[in-house]
């Protein structure tokens, strides 16, 4: 298709769209323009495929037909893909792995390793029972490749999280946690405008959301796409499932009767903070952190498996609507961790990651 002719395709469509959304409904015109919208691009798709080899040779004047005009030389057409340029399995490996590094706060790997001391020493009072057994069997289960130092690693190339080095010529991800605290609060504060509107306007339809807007959510979305698969290569996939699997049975394993009860324990997460308290110089924040390893991990797979491309307001929302109460959970948890208790707020945050230092009123005075 030659430029000309997509021009002449474009005016004439956008002439027809308009003439026949003028005698609809206004509930039926979000519809059939969307359906416009896809056809139309179909067509110019199509027909930018037909003479696209040629353009080269055209443009330079040494195609079959010699020197042409511009308007003669067909047009290409180029997709979008980069919603699409990731490795998902990376990226669910970087849910999984976050989830794990909740749990390395709350101490549950530390904890586990006192418990085997213990055990070795004659210093905790049991014997027989499934507790026993999980204990001596939790060097088999504990991960032979990846052991303290690699999980560290790991959290330093996904999330910039701890102060170990990462190696030399590494990609760091290392603007993850800015990001995903704005992404967080770019969910809260869209569904917050939305409570809103439905209060005030009796309806669904804002006109306007300053801030918590679907462009914010699916900018950040693809930003943290993009930065998780980039630090996300190498041994961090079977690291993932490895060390999954023995925080698995390591959890498994402090929900046994015995050992509860060579604590006083009622729950798993008691044994932890006894033991913390005991020998570990102090619990971690163990409340808040089981909600962060959750909200987190599902907000993270998530943006692993959405490519962010929905321009149809309420396809966006019904696709989002799960996650507003996780974004708010995962901020409610945050602010009551020592690295979140400067959180300055949903909006304050949104405004310094878009650089939106001023209310919309005094930008509008000056």
């Amino acid at each position: 298709m030659s430029l000309k002719t997509k021009e002449e395709l474009q005016r004439l469509f956008t002439q027809f769209v308009r003439d026949s959304l003028t005698g609809l409904p206004p509930q039926d015109r979000a519809r059939y323009q969307e359906e416009f919208q896809r056809r139309a691009d179909e067509l110019l798709q199509s027909g930018a495929d037909g003479g696209g080899p040629t353009a080269f040779l055209d443009l330079i004047g040494l195609g079959a037909k010699g020197p042409v005009t511009f308007d003669e030389i067909s047009s290409p057409r180029i997709l979008p893909d980069f919603a699409d340029s990731v490795v998902q399995s990376q990226l669910h490996a970087a849910a999984e792995l976050y989830f794990i590094y909740q749990h390395e706060r709350m101490k549950v790997f530390q904890v586990v390793r006192v418990l085997h001391r213990l055990f070795h020493d004659g210093r905790m009072r049991i014997q027989r029972g499934p507790g026993a057994r999980a204990l001596y069997l939790v060097e088999k289960h504990e991960p032979l490749r990846y052991k303290a130092r690699d999980r560290m690693l790991a959290y330093r190339r996904a999330f910039n999280y701890g102060t170990l080095a990462p190696p030399s010529g590494a990609v760091v991800y290392r603007n993850f946690h800015r990001q995903f605290v704005a992404f967080n609060a770019a969910l809260a504060q869209y569904f917050r405008d939305l409570l809103i509107g439905e209060v005030i306007r009796g309806s669904q339809g804002i006109d306007q959301r300053p801030f918590g807007s679907q462009a914010t959510i699916q900018r950040l979305g693809t930003d943290l796409r993009w930065g998780l698969d980039r630090a996300t290569y190498g041994n961090l996939y079977s690291l993932a499932v490895e060390v999954g699997n023995y925080l698995k049975v390591v959890l498994d394993m402090l929900e046994t009767p015995d050992i509860k009860k060579a604590f006083d324990a009622n729950t798993k997460w008691d044994v932890i903070e006894f033991v913390s308290e005991r020998y570990l110089g102090g619990q971690a924040e163990i409340s808040q952190r089981v909600k962060m390893a959750d909200a987190g991990r599902r907000l993270l797979e998530f943006i692993a498996d959405e490519p962010f491309s929905a321009r149809d307001f309420n396809l966006f929302q019904a696709q989002v609507q799960p996650l507003g109460p996780v974004a708010e959970e995962w901020i409610a948890a945050y602010r009551m961790v020592p690295e979140g208790r400067s959180f300055p707020g949903i909006t304050p945050a949104l405004r310094a990651m878009l650089g939106v230092n001023a209310p919309p009123s005094t930008m509008a005075a000056r």
